[in-house]
This record gives structure tokens, C-alpha cells and sequence, in this order.
């Protein structure tokens, strides 16, 4: 099946697309706010450049989208019909980088979360608002 769009109205629909500051990142820096955490965004000094380190507890967090990221829900187990070879190699590669991110961040003693997209739906926020007080209270902040 041939793409939906021509090459420049693809291009400019990916160039769309965010890589910080996502509805998903503001929803968990609300939470992480309003529970009294201090953290910082970002870090380009850390593998895999994590959306929210919290430097004082040795934490990395990091806000994969589902479908970018091949997470096993409904929506990142859909593989498009156009160009599926591309796009099986592309989140293969993605998950890939992840784990080297992950093996990275723990081997320098960093604790590492993964919240995906799905957890941030309205009915799953109070869960994943438990989860994050559990995380904090877990790892209190070094004097």
C-alpha cells in the first residue's frame, strides 16, 4: 500500500512531531509537581537524554509514546500498512536504543522508569499518581 501522503506533505507532518515538551511529558510534570518533586528536564550529560531526572533521588524517567516505542498495547502493537518494513525496522530500533539507554543509566546507578502513553489516560492517571508517590518515597533525596 502506497503512502497516504507525497514526500514533502510527509515530511512536514514528521517534522510535527515533538520530541519534548508532549501532552504526555506535561501531564507527568503536573503530577510530579503537585506531589512536591524537584526535578530537572532533559539532561543531555545522561544516556538517552531522559525527560525528567530527578538528580537528588538518582532517578530517570522517561515518557515513551506507544506506538513510537513498540509498547505491547493496543496502539503499539499496530504496525502501519504502508511501508511496513520501514516501520517494523524503525520501532525495532527504537526499542534497541531503549534497552542500551536503560543497561547505560543503571550501570552509572541511576533508577530508571518507563511511563507509557496509555498509563496517562484520564482513568489510568490516579494509578500512575500512586505509582509516582511510591517511586518518591522509595527514593528519598540524598542530603
Amino acid at each position: 500500500m502506497p503512502d497516504v501522503f507525497d514526500p514533502a506533505a510527509l515530511s512536514a507532518v514528521m517534522r510535527r512531531v515533538k520530541g519534548r515538551d508532549t501532552g504526555p511529558e506535561l501531564k507527568v510534570r503536573r503530577l510530579l509537581t503537585r506531589l512536591g518533586a524537584r526535578y530537572r528536564l532533559h539532561r543531555a550529560d545522561l544516556p538517552g537524554r531522559p525527560d525528567i531526572v530527578l538528580p537528588g533521588r538518582r532517578l530517570a524517567v522517561f515518557i515513551h509514546g506507544c506506538f513510537w516505542h513498540g509498547h505491547d498495547c493496543a496502539r503499539g502493537s499496530r504496525v502501519p500498512q504502508a511501508r511496513r518494513d520501514y516501520w517494523t525496522a524503525k520501532v525495532a530500533g527504537n526499542r534497541a536504543r531503549d534497552a542500551r539507554n536503560l543497561a547505560d543509566l543503571s550501570g552509572a546507578g541511576w533508577r530508571v522508569e518507563t511511563i507509557w502513553e496509555c498509563a496517562l489516560k484520564a482513568r489510568a492517571l490516579p494509578v500512575l499518581e500512586e505509582r509516582l508517590k511510591a517511586l518518591l518515597a522509595e527514593t528519598a533525596p540524598r542530603p
